[in-house]
């Protein structure tokens, strides 16, 4: 089913697509993760690889994710479950996390959030950066990108969120030429960020023309594609603080594969 988005309240959200997968970023990426992927951004980065989020999805209600929430993390909370300190420490498995298109952008997500802490769940949120991350309950951990110049986004960073972050948050730079690295880098230096949490710099997978939303931006011009190596390399060489992410997932199943 196809919906635009709407205002909604608590009781109810647009959802795209709830499943279960492993996490394939951030420090908990491997472990098993349930995804609510809601409905609705408004950005549109140049390297987007779920602009489908964008306008399909259906409302569904607290009461029906929920149930479908702990069906599938079921077979981790059942008398037979295998205990999981030696997976990840001090948190619940499987992950909960919210996604989108932009979780923030649907009034009451912050909630649902809360709800599903209030039951136990370590629970993450993957957010773009453009939307006020004090919303949020202090147990989600927040993995906040910042937008770099190729993502012809960068305008809309919220740096009002910087001074919010915590240790138990993660910030994402998304990089895919040198100009974003050198600029992640200045970032990087000039708010001290590492000094307050994790700091992931993730690489660009080229999309494929057939994979691309019409209505994406450009990268700007004049930019210099960095490759996956390049990039590795250029992390050690400045011996930046931050971790080199790959998205796990992309490697196991299809790139464009969704529901993993």
């Amino acid at each position: 089913m196809r919906t635009r988005y709407q205002s909604g309240v608590s009781s109810s959200l647009v959802v795209n697509e709830i499943y279960l997968s492993l996490q394939g970023e951030s420090t908990f990426a491997g472990l098993p993760c349930i995804f609510v992927r809601l409905t609705a951004c408004n950005l549109r980065c140049s390297y987007c690889d779920t602009a489908y989020a964008f306008t399909e999805g259906a409302r569904r209600t607290w009461v029906e994710v929920e149930a479908e929430l702990h069906r599938l993390a079921l077979p981790w909370l059942g008398p037979k479950a295998f205990p999981v300190a030696s997976a990840a420490p001090g948190h619940r498995l499987p992950l909960v996390e919210f996604t989108g298109g932009e979780p923030l952008l649907q009034p009451g997500s912050a909630d649902w959030m809360r709800r599903f802490c209030d039951q136990g769940f370590t629970v993450l949120v993957e957010t773009s950066g453009a939307h006020d991350i004090g919303v949020l309950d202090p147990r989600v951990r927040r993995i906040m990108d910042l937008k770099c110049p190729s993502s012809g986004e960068v305008a809309r960073n919220r740096w009002e969120n910087v001074p919010q972050l915590r240790a138990t948050d993660e910030v994402k730079f998304v990089i895919g030429t040198n100009e974003d690295y050198q600029w992640a880098r200045q970032i990087l230096v000039e708010h001290r960020l590492a000094s307050i949490c994790p700091i992931l710099f993730s690489w660009v997978a080229p999309l494929r023309p057939e994979q691309r939303h019409a209505s994406l931006k450009t990268v700007p011009s004049g930019q210099t594609p960095l490759s996956l190596q390049e990039l590795a390399e250029r992390i050690v060489a400045d011996a930046l603080p931050v971790r080199f992410q790959l998205q796990q997932h992309k490697y196991v199943w299809a790139p464009d594969a969704r529901g993993v």
